[in-house]
Parts: structure tokens; C-alpha cells; sequence
């Protein structure tokens, strides 16, 4: 079957957005955001108790949102997640693959368990993600994709060499997704610094804790992020912001 490119109009100003990872930090910034600003999220996330506690709140501020347990490493449930979004909706628009952990150690370390664990969520997870909304984009001739990626996609410290390859794949992962799409499907990465959030908490490495400690002193909040996909997915649908990067002035590294 042959498709064409729709013609370019301007964007809708209300869209259907799902976020993954949305229980904590930045993608549960991205949901409270792009909520207040009218789009009707669908976010996923493991704790269901935080999740029901993020639908609350968003409703009492008047948006619209439906949330929904999701394990971005089991790539039915991802299917799931989108297909079903499509069927109470009828569409989607934007698709932020956000689910991401961040459990950094030395290799010697010998924590293989827990680079398994980072391959699975910043990898296959988006992986997963990518093919579950692809043939809806493909079919109603519009979509979205968005990553989550990380500075640490250009550069790598010690204790993070698993988690630089794995922020390093998602970058590659979605710049050759860009260059693949369809011209109607727009690609975005966003590769965010030091950010509040709870990601640190799953560093299990005593060295690798420490040092973080100093690492994240100076952060920004997730709205930082959650303003800059906000600058994305409101452009005209013939622009397409390609890369972000944001970080905290006084980072460096």
C-alpha cells in the first residue's frame, strides 16, 4: 500500500500523549505539564499506587488523564498499553519513551545483574515502545516519537560505562529512527543533565553512590524537561525538532 504525505497544516493544540516511566521525575513532570496545558496524557508506569496518586492530582487541576501499570520490558504489555490508548481515543500524537534506571557501578564490580536490568528498561523498552506506536503513526499519517536519552549518550564517566552505552543506544536508536520515518512522523531526543529525581536511589554500589552524591548537588527540576518537549510537540508539523540537550548551568561534565 502506497501512502502519501498529508498535507501540512498546523499541529492540533490538544493531543493524546503516553509517557512512559511517568511515576517519578521526569515523566511524571511531562504528564503534570503537558496535562496543565491541555493534552490528555496516558501514563505508565510499575507503582500503581503512585500512578493513582498522579491521576488524582492532575484531575483536581482540570486535566485529563488515564494512567495504567506498565512494564516497558515486557514488550506486550507496551503493545497493550498503546493499542489500548488508541481504542478508547481513536488516536494518538506523541509517544515519549521516558522509562529509564540508572543502578551505576564499576565493571569490576562484576553487577551484572543490574546492567541486565539497565539493557532491558533504556533499551529494549524503547525498542518495545517504537514498535507498538509505529503502525498507528504509520496509519493515520501522523505520530510523534520522543526519547528520553541523557548527556551521558556524548560521554563516559567511571561507574558508568553500562549506563553510557545503554543512553548512547537510545540516542542511536532514535537518530536512525528519524532518518527511517515516514516524512509525516516526527522524531525527538531529548538528552536531560542532572535532574531531581529518583533515579539515583537505585545505585547499590557503595563508590558509585558516593560519587553521585557530589554529581547531583546541582540539579534542575523535571518541569525543566518537560518544558522543552512541551516547545516540541507545540511546533508546526513540518518542523521537527530533532535534539535537546538541557542541563544545569553549573554542570560541566
Amino acid at each position: 500500500m502506497t501512502r502519501t504525505t498529508p498535507e501540512i497544516t498546523e499541529q492540533d493544540s490538544r493531543k493524546v500523549v503516553l509517557v512512559t516511566g511517568a511515576t517519578s521525575g521526569i515523566g511524571e513532570g511531562i504528564a503534570r505539564r503537558l496535562a496543565a496545558e491541555g493534552h490528555h496524557v496516558v501514563a505508565g508506569g510499575r507503582r500503581e499506587d503512585r500512578l493513582t496518586s498522579l491521576a488524582q492530582s492532575i484531575r483536581a487541576d482540570g486535566g485529563s488523564i488515564d494512567v495504567r501499570r506498565l512494564d516497558v520490558t515486557d514488550r506486550a504489555d507496551v503493545a497493550r498499553f498503546v493499542d489500548e490508548t488508541v481504542t478508547a481515543r481513536g488516536h494518538i500524537d506523541v509517544m515519549v519513551n521516558n522509562a529509564g534506571v540508572m543502578p551505576l557501578s564499576r565493571l569490576d564490580s562484576l553487577l551484572v545483574d543490574e546492567g541486565d536490568r539497565m539493557v532491558d528498561v533504556n533499551v529494549k523498552g524503547l525498542l518495545y515502545g517504537i514498535a507498538a506506536a509505529m503502525p498507528h503513526f504509520q496509519r493515520q499519517s501522523s505520530g510523534h516519537f520522543i526519547t528520553i536519552a541523557s548527556v551521558g549518550a556524548y560521554s563516559v564517566v567511571p561507574t558508568a560505562a553500562v549506563y553510557c552505552a545503554t543512553k548512547y543506544a537510545a540516542w542511536a536508536i532514535t537518530e536512525g529512527l528519524r532518518q527511517e520515518a515516514d516524512p509525516f512522523i516526527r522524531v525527538t531526543t531529548v538528552s536531560p543533565g542532572v535532574v531531581e529525581s529518583e533515579l539515583a536511589d537505585t545505585i547499590t554500589d557503595p563508590g558509585a553512590a558516593a560519587a553521585m552524591k557530589d554529581y547531583r548537588s546541582a540539579a534542575i527540576p523535571p518541569d525543566a524537561i518537560a518544558r522543552a518537549i512541551s516547545y516540541a510537540i507545540g511546533q508546526p508539523a513540518d518542523v521537527d525538532v530533532n535534539e535537546l540537550v538541557i542541563r544545569p548551568v553549573r554542570q560541566r561534565p
